[in-house]
């Protein structure tokens, strides 16, 4: 949870400083809505990595254990995210400023796409299987957390600083203040063990090696034994995805631009929303423990594709009070999703594809959900002068979420030491 809270503390920070504070820095333009557009296109460009980064954190995840990896994704995220707080801006050394960012950017989504799928790993393979959905939540809080501090710092300066302050300067602390934050997550990561079901399969693994069986390489035994799972782990985080940046990404550039509001009123939401979201996830979690991944999850899903209009009616008040209540409620329902999801996605997979495997679902949902999703969103509510037409679209993201979860089996009871997968070309 702590590494994980260092990375999507990185990982936030941009995409808040996206919508508040790059269009002026970065993408200079004589109308706000196309520098807005374009920042936001850098950080699209960030998912755009996390499926590469995915297949090479899974690749070597699954042969080389997922410890050493988590340590990797941590120390590249970290280095990237502290030189964009040092990085000129347009005004200094001009078109090169959005190129540099654009590549940090990217080495920022590279690192994110192998982060995910080892610490839920770690802990799914850790834990005691009957509270596993518990359990493995609790990475999953980690990236509220990392929201919490990010907003909670940018919150912090635009209260106390003049907006030409914050926009001058102000904005580059919390990236240079990740430096500490990750030293402390490199710590904490160094002194875990390595996941001893891993271990097993390793073990299990040198024993055929040495009996002359040839070891195919995780990712193609993923799609040539998986595809019906990996394409149900993309499906079952389309909404989750994309409703996540609509609450907690869109709303920024909605709120200051749309409706004038200052940047510190709707940090200030997003910052309460965040905190109640930390609670509910591992609540979510746990409840799945009872109740079976699937209830928990169509649940969620559903109640996002309802909220997402009641979220645009109490965001149009202006009234700081409902915009809470706004984001408060979207984030509980996605939190069903969230909580349940990193035990749901680890008991797809076999262990020796595991971290191939949930990575890869994982981040190829992110570049087709989450990644386009605050592009799509700003392109509607600028197009149709209008938030409801965001809304139509998580609807639609929701229907599709419930069909891909509504359609596989209940996976709870799975022992993870387990393969569950099949022979290519046979039905499940």
């Amino acid at each position: 949870m702590a590494g994980t809270t260092v990375e999507w503390y990185d990982f936030f920070l941009y995409g808040v400083a996206a919508a508040v504070v790059f269009p002026a820095v970065f993408f200079p333009s004589n109308d706000p809505a196309v520098g807005t557009l374009l920042a936001l296109g850098t950080f699209a460009i960030g998912f755009i990595a996390r499926p590469i980064g995915g297949l090479v954190f899974g690749h070597y995840g699954d042969k080389l254990g997922r410890k050493k990896l988590l340590v990797i994704s941590l120390v590249g995220m970290g280095v990237a995210t502290f030189a964009i707080g040092l990085l000129p801006g347009y005004a200094t050394i001009g078109f090169a400023a959005p190129v540099l960012l654009t590549v940090l950017r990217l080495v920022q989504g590279f690192a994110i796409g192998g982060e995910w799928g080892g610490a839920v790993l770690i802990v799914s393979e850790h834990g005691d299987p009957a509270r596993r959905g518990y359990w493995a939540s609790w990475p999953q809080a980690g990236v509220p957390i990392g929201q919490l501090l990010a907003n909670g710092l940018l919150f912090v300066l635009a209260a106390v600083q003049s907006e030409q302050d914050f926009q001058s300067w102000g904005w580059r602390i919390p990236f240079l203040l990740s430096a500490v934050l990750v030293l402390i997550g490199l710590y904490i990561r160094l002194s875990i063990e390595e996941s001893p079901i891993f271990k097993a399969a390793q073990a299990r693994a040198a024993e055929l090696a040495a009996a002359g069986e040839k070891e195919i390489v995780p990712i193609v035994d993923v799609f040539r034994r998986y595809p019906r799972e990996v394409f149900t782990a993309m499906g079952a985080r389309f909404v989750e995805n994309v409703c996540y940046y609509v609450f907690t990404i869109v709303i920024t550039s909605y709120v200051t631009q749309r409706l004038g509001l200052p940047s510190s009123f709707v940090l200030g939401a997003v910052l309460i929303g965040a905190a109640v979201h930390v609670v509910v996830i591992p609540i979510w979690g746990a409840l799945s423990d009872r109740f079976g991944r699937k209830p928990i999850y169509l649940l969620g899903a559903a109640g996002v594709g309802v909220w997402a209009f009641v979220f645009f009616a109490l965001v149009d008040t202006g009234n700081f009070a409902l915009t809470v209540l706004a984001v408060v409620g979207g984030l509980v329902f996605h939190a069903a999703m969230y909580g349940p999801q990193a035990a749901f996605l680890s008991e797809l997979f076999g262990t020796k594809v595991r971290y191939s495997g949930v990575s890869v679902g994982y981040q190829l949902a992110s570049v087709v959900a989450g990644g386009i999703a605050p592009l799509i969103a700003v392109w509607l509510y600028t197009t149709f002068d209008s938030g409801y037409a965001v809304s139509v679209y998580v609807a639609l993201s929701a229907v599709l979420t419930i069909v891909a979860v509504a359609g596989y089996g209940e996976t709870s009871k799975r022992d993870l030491s387990e393969d569950h997968a099949i022979s290519p070309g046979t039905s499940r």
